[in-house]
């Protein structure tokens, strides 16, 4: 009944085709955004296509991986990067789908790259498509400044390195790691993040139901002596990002629903197998499969509707 056309665009346009961290392994700012104009149809054609061959109670979605862009300070110059970041890591995706055009400072901050001729008379009408839902994965605010000390290694969303940047038209903004709790992927705990990247998709776009297509953390979780696995940080983060979609939907935002990423330990990108993001361990040379904590835990949630106090596993 409910379908999605994509998954986590930007992975596949920026890291793909810009930093070549992912396949096919290229380092081209032109064919990123080439790549990134390709989807965005690709997703308005699936979604006709979707329509057409299903029935009407089916309901039709994308799934974006959305940046929570925040400033390292109050500076103008680090309000622009912010702004240059969501530009082409938010709005190069809700522009064209949601709105059916390419945000204007996109335009000019990539000018001087290319000038879009990629872009086809009726491609924007075809992305434009009626959505149902919009999905949304989130695990970590991003924190930015203008160019200057950083952490390169963070530019690429946390998966994994690359001399070449995947933000075309950003390519000198800093980013920096907000201090806190981290997970395995070495990205901050921080489910504040959630709640103002839910509300501003709220505020933009009043009434747009919204679905958590992504949320959770990998930590390099252990099969002890008695065969368990316990897994209370996963658990605490679970919670935490749980209670700020309830605090969303109070104020506002049409949250329908939630999925924990992931049910098992899997291949995890450029990574392999050596992220556990999973609420059921894998012993991949076995394939013997355990539940954590977390799992036991979760289900017990999705079984009540209730969220329990704080530290109750």
């Amino acid at each position: 009944q409910r379908w999605t056309t994509l998954n986590e665009p930007w992975c596949s346009a920026f890291l793909g085709y810009g930093s070549g961290v992912h396949a096919p392994g290229r380092t081209d700012p032109v064919a990123a955004l080439r790549a990134a104009h390709h989807l965005n149809l690709g997703h308005g054609l699936a979604v006709q296509a979707l329509r057409t061959a299903l029935p009407s109670r089916a309901e039709v979605s994308v799934s974006l991986n959305l940046h929570q862009v925040r400033p390292l300070t109050d500076a103008s110059e680090d309000l622009e990067a912010v702004r240059r970041i969501d530009a082409v890591g938010n709005r190069i995706w809700l522009g064209p789908m949601l709105n059916g055009a390419y945000p204007n400072d996109l335009l000019e901050d990539t000018a001087r790259l290319t000038d879009w001729s990629f872009v086809r008379d009726g491609d924007l009408t075809d992305t434009n498509q009626l959505l149902d839902c919009v999905g949304v994965n989130y695990y970590t605010p991003t924190v930015v400044s203008a160019a200057g000390q950083g952490d390169e290694s963070l530019r690429n969303d946390g998966h994994g390195g690359g001399a070449f940047s995947p933000w075309p038209g950003a390519e000198e903004v800093a980013f920096h790691q907000p201090p806190g709790e981290r997970t395995d992927m070495g990205w901050t705990v921080d489910p504040t993040g959630l709640y103002d990247l839910l509300m501003r998709l709220t505020g933009e776009h009043p009434g747009l139901p919204l679905m958590i297509t992504e949320n959770g953390a990998a930590y390099p979780d252990q099969v002890a002596a008695d065969g368990t696995v316990h897994d209370p940080e996963r658990i605490a983060y679970v919670h935490g990002h749980l209670e700020a979609v309830h605090r969303a939907v109070e104020s506002g935002a049409d949250v329908r629903g939630y999925f924990l990423w992931s049910l098992m330990d899997n291949f995890e990108w450029a990574y392999g197998y050596d992220k556990r993001f999973g609420a059921v361990h894998v012993d991949f040379a076995s394939q013997t499969r355990t539940p954590k904590s977390s799992a036991h835990w979760y289900a017990r949630v999705a079984r009540s509707g209730e969220l329990p106090a704080a530290g109750d596993v």
